[in-house]
């Protein structure tokens, strides 16, 4: 029996905290796919829960015999005049013995929650009768306290519904929304500009042209006869090797030091052949870099 005792105790004090998720944010910004990734992770989820309710539901959680171990809840401006409440609640959440609370709080830039909101045709909840963009900047301001109270701010500007979805698969074993640094290795052609938001950027327009060999040029990077032409240079070799071995060094630097996002363009002359194949053979040469999230993307890649 005595043994039986200690064990218990043993097993009290090394209890693990019952995991309860605070989502918030912008509208527009990927709050819906947030938390039916979390639901799809086994998480109790509540949507626009007043957050006078926060504490009740948090208490749940922690019963014995319960079958909500672990929860997850969206609080955003629909909220009203009660998200004035939020800090002082959220804090008393804080409070609770053998409870985690983790608030994560997902943003947008202007121009891509404007595209969205335009796409949707869904008008913004603070603007149902005039533009989108004055909703977006009220919001932004209503939100900002809550903002600066994060645990996580997840930036979903750049983000696919997949990889929003996908950056919250790691909630369920407690890591951190946009704990990874997601890579973008970025295509182009150098005649349609050079892409702004670019880290990093090579210029591989020394490499053998497919576009003058008239059996390759309907063809893109993607393609193997394309893939297997730039192969036979020497040049292509040493270029991704050397390529390689520096991103190598370079990516786990970034991520070490909490960089969120890191571009990567690779450019030739129009941006369908050289510089897809070379960004597609970059990703594959960089899969299963620890704490990093690969993507590529191909911006020029339908011009002619």
């Amino acid at each position: 029996m005595r043994e039986k005792r200690h064990a218990a105790r043993r097993a009290a004090r090394t209890a693990i905290k019952s995991r309860f998720v605070v989502l918030t944010g912008l509208s527009g910004s990927g709050k819906s796919q947030a938390i039916r990734a979390l639901e799809d992770l086994g998480y109790f989820c509540v949507d626009n829960l007043p957050v006078t309710l926060l504490p009740m539901l948090a208490q749940l959680t922690l019963r014995a015999g319960t079958e909500i171990s672990r929860a997850a809840v969206v609080v955003d401006v629909r909220e009203g005049k009660m998200l004035k409440e939020f800090p002082v609640i959220y804090r008393k959440l804080e409070r609770i013995r053998n409870l985690h609370p983790v608030l994560i709080f997902l943003e947008a830039s202007e121009a891509a929650l404007v595209r969205r909101f335009s796409e949707t045709r869904r008008p913004h909840p603070l603007a149902p009768d005039r533009s989108a963009i004055e909703g977006i900047r009220e919001e932004r301001t209503a939100m900002t306290p809550i903002h600066r109270m994060a645990d996580h701010i997840v930036n979903t500007s750049e983000m696919t519904v997949h990889e929003l979805r996908q950056t919250f698969t790691g909630v369920a074993t407690g890591t951190a929304p946009g704990a990874q640094l997601v890579v973008t290795i970025l295509s182009f052609g150098f005649k349609h500009g050079i892409p702004v938001d670019s880290d990093l950027l090579f210029d591989v327009r020394f490499l053998p042209n497919p576009h003058f060999v008239p059996a390759l040029r309907p063809h893109t990077g993607r393609d193997q006869a394309v893939v297997k032409y730039l192969e036979r240079s020497d040049a292509t070799r040493e270029f991704l090797e050397h390529t390689l071995n520096l991103l190598k060094f370079l990516v786990p630097q970034y991520a070490r030091e909490g960089k969120a996002y890191l571009t990567i363009g690779i450019g030739c002359t129009g941006g369908r052949h050289r510089s897809v194949a070379i960004a597609e053979a970059l990703k594959k040469g960089l899969a299963g870099t620890p704490a990093v999230q690969l993507r590529v993307k191909h911006r020029d890649i339908a011009n002619d």
